[in-house]
């Protein structure tokens, strides 16, 4: 199937009961202008706030992501739809590379440039060897420990960084995420934590007008401060329209835009267990389509995979964040049965209109930390459980002491922060212990146990891990 060429599907504007849109069809070009600003809609909220979180751009992440999923797009041919936003399973990373000495944003889009690489890498193999090979060396078990410990490993963050800058208002935002998250159905279900940003924004600006300036810990004045939780003189002075500026530095703090990547080793394998999600991500939603669709795409899997690692390479290159396929607009299609690329096509080219836009990069910057408080403790809980998601779906049997043994210790490490000191200038510590040791300490265990162990420990292929644990294979 071409990238392009999308035949019209009937007159182009009604669809009879149980009649789909496929992939290399459309609908008129004025629905399908609607449909893909409905998927910028759907993709919006998760990727402008995980950049926040990273520390990086959100002008620059949005703009990025609509030309990650054109290159996606076009690897693919066309044949799996999806659209490309920011990942959640940097999130974690990123701040774990931020507390090395040294290190900043450019160490950040460095390593995770990196690790768009090898995501690519791996997605060759699969391409040429087939899904088996790299299931045998990632199963559930493992994958799902993996998943998991770079989600708690984060609880640090938020307790040393986030919750301190304001309580009250990461308390409350926390509990409205809550309640959003359960209460909403649909499509508001899934933006909770978009709905729980605009919500803690607000009642920021009302605790302002009510209370006055808080007095508590600024990250980048490394003190305690008095301040107003919103600030909009940034927003005031920003244009409507211009490219994103690049990084700067202004009263002593990082202002966060384009800029080059440097590369550090110790970064770098802080940065790699990231991809074990991303391989399980990218692969539950190519299924998850292919469902839909009803069409065979497991000889495309690996081009998809590589597609997001090539997508992350470029993103990062100038500072971007990096990139994944969306569960989110995965469930628009689902709920619009309309699987043209051309939407997507579309969804693109808006988003990268919006990324021309400074003055709305600089909103998002502007973000209480207080608020952040109350989405990261929801947030980072829900990428730890994940794992635990994983483990369920694959019927892991923790009774059997080759997963038991070895994935309790490499989550401990992990969890734990815990490091191995290899050298005077080079230690591993946290999720990357972690990980090896999950991985290593697993295969030496089946390697040593007894033939009957082995035969019940779990090697089943991995099934899928989502941004907010809402998507489904």
């Amino acid at each position: 199937m071409a990238a392009f060429g999308w035949k019209l599907k009937g007159d182009g504007h009604r669809l009879a009961p149980g009649e789909v849109v496929a992939p290399d069809e459309r609908l008129s070009w004025g629905k399908t202008v609607g449909l893909g600003a409905q998927h910028v809609v759907a993709m919006f909220g998760a990727t402008f706030v995980f950049p926040i979180l990273m520390g990086l751009s959100a002008q620059l992440a949005i703009m990025m992501s609509g030309i990650a999923t054109i290159i996606f797009l076009l690897m693919v041919s066309g044949r799996v739809p999806s659209y490309l936003g920011t990942s959640a399973s940097f999130v974690g990373v990123a701040a774990a590379i931020r507390a090395q000495p040294g290190a900043d944003s450019s160490t950040v889009t460095g390593a995770i440039l990196i690790g768009g690489l090898v995501l690519a890498l791996v997605g060759a193999a699969i391409h040429f060897l087939g899904s088996t090979v790299i299931h045998k060396i990632l199963p559930p078990v493992v994958t799902g420990a993996v998943v998991m410990l770079i989600g708690f490993n984060l609880a640090p963050v938020v307790a040393n960084v986030y919750w301190p800058q304001d309580q009250w208002i990461a308390l409350i935002v926390m509990t409205f995420a809550i309640v959003c998250a359960v209460a909403l159905k649909g499509f508001l279900g899934r933006i909770s934590i978009f709905l729980s940003l605009v919500f803690g924004y607000v009642l920021s600006w009302v605790f302002d007008r009510g209370f006055g300036q808080i007095t508590s810990f600024d990250p980048g004045a490394g003190k305690a401060t008095s301040h107003w939780r919103v600030n909009l003189d940034g927003v005031a002075s920003a244009p409507w329209f211009g490219l994103p500026k690049g990084t700067m530095i202004a009263d002593g703090k990082e202002v966060v835009g384009v800029h080059a990547p440097t590369f550090s080793l110790a970064a770098v394998l802080v940065v790699l267990p990231a991809i074990i999600a991303l391989i399980a991500e990218n692969t539950g939603h190519v299924k998850a389509v292919a469902e839909m669709t009803g069409a065979n795409l497991d000889d495309v899997m690996g081009r998809a995979i590589a597609a997001d690692g090539v997508a992350t390479m470029v993103a990062t290159s100038v500072g971007g964040s990096p990139t994944t396929t969306y569960a989110e607009n995965i469930g628009v299609m689902a709920a619009s049965r309309v699987y043209s690329t051309a939407a997507y096509y579309v969804a693109a080219l808006i988003a990268i209109v919006f990324g021309l836009s400074p003055k709305f990069g600089a909103l998002v910057a502007a973000t209480p930390g207080g608020v952040l408080g109350g989405i990261t403790v929801v947030l980072y809980g829900m990428i730890g459980l994940l794992g635990a998601k994983i483990w369920k779906e694959n019927n892991v049997d923790f009774a059997n002491p080759v997963n038991l043994v070895p994935v309790a210790a490499g989550i401990i490490l992990g969890i734990g922060n815990s490091s191995l000191k290899i050298s005077e200038t080079f230690e591993l510590a946290g999720i990357a212990l972690g990980t090896i040791v999950t991985i290593a300490a697993y295969h030496l265990a089946r390697a040593f146990a007894h033939a009957e162990l082995r035969a019940d420990a779990d090697g089943g292929a991995v099934l899928t891990v989502g941004h907010e644990g809402n998507d489904r294979v």
